[in-house]
Parts: C-alpha cells; structure tokens; sequence
C-alpha cells in the first residue's frame, strides 16, 4: 500500500522482486543491516533483517554487528539507534518521515514547562514516550514504549509527580492501571486519533464473536471498548496465543496487519477505519503518511548511496544515558 504524498513526485515504477534482489545484494556490499518497524509496509519487513515494536528494535539495534544500520521507520527511531550505536553509520529511507507525536512537543517548549513546575515547588519526574526527539529525550527522567510502559512508570519514586510526554492518551491509560496521577502533555497520534467510534461498533455487531485489539494511543471512548489493550508486539504475541481461528477488529497503524497475518494466519484481520478530518466521512485512512515514505526504492537508493545519515549531535550523550537506564537495564 502507498500514499500519495503533498509536493512529492510519484516514483517512477520499479519490480519490487527486481528491487528486493538488488536490497540485498547491496546489503552485502555495504556492510549493512536493516530494521524495520511493524508499520512499514510489509514488503519491507520482509527484506529486513529486524523488524519489531520501539522497544524491540532499540535492543536490536545494540545487538548489530555490521557497521551500517538503515532504519527503516521514522526520524526518531533513527537517532535512537545512532544513540544506542555512536560509532556505526545510521541511515534512513526519509529524512522527512517525521512523527506527529514528536513534533507535537518540542524540547523547548518542554523546558519552559519543566521550569515553570521546579518555580511552583512541584518535585516530579519526566517520563517520556519513546515517540520523541532526541533532544526532548535528553530532558527527560525515563523513556517508555507501548511495550515496558507500565514497568518504568513503578520505577518512579512514589513522592515525585510525573510529567508525561507527549500523548495524553498513553499517559491517561496508564494513570488509570497503574494508579499513579499525572500531569499531562497534550499531545496525540494523528493515527491513532482518528479510530471512528460507530464504525468500530458496526464492525463488532457484523462480525460476531470478534476481538477488539486496539493501542493505548488511542482515545478512551476506543478503549473502553476493546478487549486487548496494548502495543504492537503485545498484539502480535495474542494472535499467536490463540489457537480458534478467530476474527480480530484492528484498532492501530494498518501496516500491522501484515506481522499478525504471518504470525498467526489462521485468524481474520480488518482495520478499524478512521476518520477523514476534513469531510467527516470514514475511510481506510489509518495509514501513518510518515511511515508511508519509505519504500523499496527508497530504501535501496539510502543503501546506494549512503545517505540520509543520522548526524551525532551533543545532546544524544545525555539522551543515551537515559535511553539506556530506560530500555536496556531490565
């Protein structure tokens, strides 16, 4: 699947045998490795060497041995893994594949928030998603994914408050099952927003007996109504427990339904449609636009050519500190 995007020419056709062959014969030649996030499209986490949730491919890319990693996902993860991996060449398809969680909470707006608390005499904590820049994580306490969020959030002390950054939706489902208030940054996955409530109720009513799955980035009244609660790889994990073919109402990025599909085929997978913002009509549109900038052809010419590049800058010491002590000392 591929989305058109504003001011961006449409790639001349290429075979994606044709491209996937020449992938890995460049993968050999350069000394490369590449990991793929779930919401790539699938014909990318075929070809990749990794492909996982943010917290898996953080680990993963610690474990690289080659001395190239492309990333393909979205800017934030690649500079994660340049953090994890100062001296290793980090590339990635897009430099413009952004996210809206990140851009939603800028490391400026952010300090002058944490100062205005430290004046009132507030004593908190910053907990950040992982969904954020660099520089935002070099302010922060802790870094959380979908994956070890409710881990980290019981290692803060319980006399400091929690600031948590930058979903609100993450943030209000993890007060709720962890007990623990917090001030909330008003952020939110332009994804993940857009779940149309009467769309996924029709869909439960006309498949009986059906799962609702749906990520704790989506708005409360999405998840007041789902079954399973949780992150990609906690979906992925529950298809696999399931033996009953079975039909499961996806509420996430669509490109998840290909790791579900080849990870427990015997089940049946639709996407929760969304919301098209400037109709109000529903569609098929729960199709992150920044994960849909990369391609196969894009991948291959970062490979070819060795750019876009991940540049070391001064604040990812700070970040890897807290990235580490946040994902990799369990």
């Amino acid at each position: 699947m591929s989305l058109s995007l504003i001011n961006e020419q449409p790639a001349v056709y290429e075979d994606p045998l044709d491209l996937m062959d020449e992938i890995e014969e460049l993968k050999k030649s350069r000394e490369a490795t590449i990991l793929a996030h779930y919401y790539v499209d699938g014909e990318i986490q075929d070809i990749a060497d990794f492909t996982g949730d943010s917290l898996k491919l953080a680990r993963d890319a610690t474990r690289v041995t080659t001395p190239v990693i492309v990333f393909a996902g979205v800017h934030f993860m690649g500079e994660s893994a340049k953090i994890m991996n100062p001296t290793k060449r980090v590339l990635i398809p897009d430099l413009h594949a952004g996210c809206s969680l990140a851009d939603s909470c800028p490391p400026d707006q952010l300090a002058a928030f944490q100062q205005e608390l430290r004046s009132q005499g507030r004593n908190f904590q910053t907990v950040a998603y992982i969904n954020t820049s660099a520089a935002v994580k070099s302010l922060c306490d802790w870094i959380v994914t979908s994956g070890n969020a409710r881990e980290i959030i019981e290692r803060v002390p319980a006399d400091r408050e929690i600031l948590f950054v930058p979903d609100q939706h993450l943030g209000r489902y993890l007060s709720e099952v962890t007990g623990r208030r917090m001030i909330l940054w008003p952020g939110s996955c332009m994804v993940h927003e857009i779940f149309s409530i009467q769309d996924l109720i029709r869909a439960r009513k006309n498949n009986p007996g059906s799962v609702v799955m749906a990520h704790p980035e989506c708005p409360q009244n999405i998840l007041e109504i789902t079954d399973v609660i949780g992150g990609t790889e906690k979906m992925r994990k529950h298809v696999m427990s399931v033996a009953e073919p079975t039909t499961f109402l996806v509420a996430t990025e669509s490109a998840m339904i290909h790791p579900l599909r080849k990870a427990a085929p015997q089940h049946t997978y639709i996407p929760v449609p969304g919301i098209m913002a400037s109709t109000g009509e529903t569609c098929a549109c729960n199709r992150c636009p920044h994960m849909a900038r990369n391609t196969l052809q894009k991948l291959r010419d970062c490979l070819r050519d060795g750019r876009p590049e991940i540049e070391w800058k001064d604040f990812f010491t700070k970040a890897r500190e807290v990235l580490d002590r946040s994902l990799l000392q369990m």
